[in-house]
C-alpha cells in the first residue's frame, strides 16, 4: 500500500498512532487496511499537499465521521418508524382492533406521533 500512495511505511505508522488511520489486524498479527482507509490516507495526503497540519486533518475527519454517523443513525431510525407504521396499517387494514391496541402500546413516541401527523395529512 505505501507505494501506491506516494508515503512510507512510517508515514502510515505515525498516521496510526495519531488515530487518522485505523488499522485492521490479519490472523497472523499484519497489519491491512481496507478501500476507505487507502481513500483517508490520499485525503491526508492532499491535505498536508495543501499545507493543512496534521491536527487540522483530524478534527475534519472527525467532523466528517461524525456526520457519517448522525447520517447512519437517522436513517436507522426511520427503518425502525417505517418497521412502525407497516404493522400500523397491516392491523389497520385486518380491521383488528384488538392487536392494533396492543402495537399502540408499544410504539415509541416518535412512531405514535408520525402515524398522527399521517392521519391529520391524509384526512
Amino acid at each position: 500500500m505505501a507505494e501506491r500512495c506516494g508515503v512510507t511505511k512510517r508515514t502510515i505508522d505515525h498516521y496510526t498512532n495519531l488515530g487518522l488511520l485505523k488499522a485492521e489486524r490479519s490472523p497472523s498479527n499484519y497489519r491491512y487496511y481496507d478501500h476507505s482507509s487507502i481513500e483517508r490516507l490520499n485525503y491526508i495526503e492532499e491535505c498536508k499537499a495543501d499545507g493543512m497540519h496534521l491536527i487540522d486533518i483530524k478534527k475534519r475527519l472527525l467532523e466528517k465521521d461524525a456526520e457519517e454517523i448522525d447520517v447512519l443513525e437517522l436513517r436507522l431510525k426511520i427503518s425502525g418508524l417505517e418497521k412502525d407504521v407497516s404493522e400500523v396499517l397491516a392491523h389497520l387494514d385486518k380491521n383488528d382492533k384488538k392487536s392494533l391496541e396492543s402495537i399502540k402500546k408499544n410504539l415509541s413516541h416518535e412512531s405514535l406521533s408520525l402515524i398522527q401527523t399521517l392521519l391529520v395529512l391524509l384526512n
